[in-house]
């Protein structure tokens, strides 16, 4: 009796933690190192460095923890560069001429999976931005697309105490369709971006009865903004703070400061705000970039758990003229 009880609460949690009813839940992944990929949390970002990039990051938290979350996430962007008129002769007489892109064009895609015990959600975002030049900064705005698949491994929950609608009853998978919208500006070596994300507020439609047959996904919303001092020729210091909330008001702040030595190598400290302290480190290897970051958390899970550990491995192409030498980047 007691096991079927816990079972129906346990399932009762997570789809309440995923969907942002429970206190303090945070239904998006959550991610340690997005200083060096902001357009996890910003499609306004896309392109904005000029740079073709691609970065692949993997997430354990709770290391020791059964059925701990986790998130596997890679992501690709690009600026759609400017490039001069291209005339094509198909006759002597008669020649096309093909109009060339602005240069203002960014866009980007975004393939996620994430598992918390027998929850599941894998997805897939497309974005689109525009930049603007005003003056010596760049003004980005962006637009994304997604949808994803949840999950539900009913296996997991169920019981010995015989048949139980909530779970036998429930829905194993769903797709659902979302969007988010995002503002940067930059104006180097500052930044700040806002963002929205579950910008539709999209259901999800759990059981065949009407006891979870339709819980809103509620709005995620980013505001981050920081600053890149040189000390000089070969170390730089950058400050910033994320600031995390979602319309429930379940407000959350990443403190940082990150040292760079010949933008090569970095370290880096955060402190988020009633749950951990964040170390990161990382190297940069030509056009390669290796990172890494160990959470330790400040709630009690500390001591059953090695902390939560963050791979990320980037990869940065397109360093010639033609890329926006205004911008300071790595």
């Amino acid at each position: 009796m007691f096991c079927g009880v816990m079972k129906r609460i346990l399932i009762i949690l997570c789809i309440l933690t995923l969907t942002g009813f429970y206190a303090k839940s945070q239904q998006e992944p959550i991610f340690s190192q997005y200083t060096m990929n902001q357009y996890l949390i910003n499609p306004a970002y896309a392109g904005s460095e000029g740079y073709t990039s691609f970065n692949l990051t993997a997430r354990q938290q709770w290391l020791g923890f059964e059925d701990a979350p986790m998130t596997q996430a890679i992501s690709g962007q690009t600026r759609i560069l400017k490039t001069s008129y291209v005339s094509k002769s198909r006759s002597v007489r008669k020649r096309i001429k093909r109009r060339r892109p602005s240069g203002k064009v960014g866009i980007g895609g975004y393939l996620y999976n994430d598992q918390n015990g027998p929850i599941g959600r894998t997805g897939l975002e497309v974005s689109y931005a525009y930049h603007l030049f005003i003056n010596d900064g760049q003004l980005s705005l962006g637009l994304s697309l997604s949808a994803y698949q949840f999950r539900v491994n009913t296996n997991d929950l169920s019981t010995s105490e015989g048949y139980d609608p909530l779970i036998d009853e429930a829905r194993e998978s769903m797709f659902i369709p979302d969007g988010s919208v995002g503002i940067y500006y930059t104006y180097q070596p500052f930044y700040i971006g806002v963002s929205s994300r579950n910008l539709f507020q999209a259901s999800v439609k759990f059981g065949g009865d009407n006891s979870f047959s339709d819980y809103q996904q509620v709005r995620h919303y980013y505001l981050m903004t920081g600053y890149r001092y040189d000390m000089d020729n070969d170390f730089e210091i950058e400050p910033s703070i994320l600031i995390k909330t979602t319309e429930n008001f379940n407000l959350q702040a990443d403190v940082s400061l990150r040292g760079y030595y010949k933008r090569d190598y970095w370290l880096g400290f955060s402190y988020r705000t009633g749950n951990a302290f964040i170390t990161n480190v990382g190297i940069k290897v030509d056009r390669l970039y290796f990172g890494y970051a160990f959470d330790y958390s400040l709630n009690d899970i500390q001591r059953i758990s090695y902390g939560s550990h963050e791979i990320m491995i980037g990869l940065k192409l397109g360093d010639n003229t033609r890329r926006y030498r205004w911008l300071n980047r790595f």
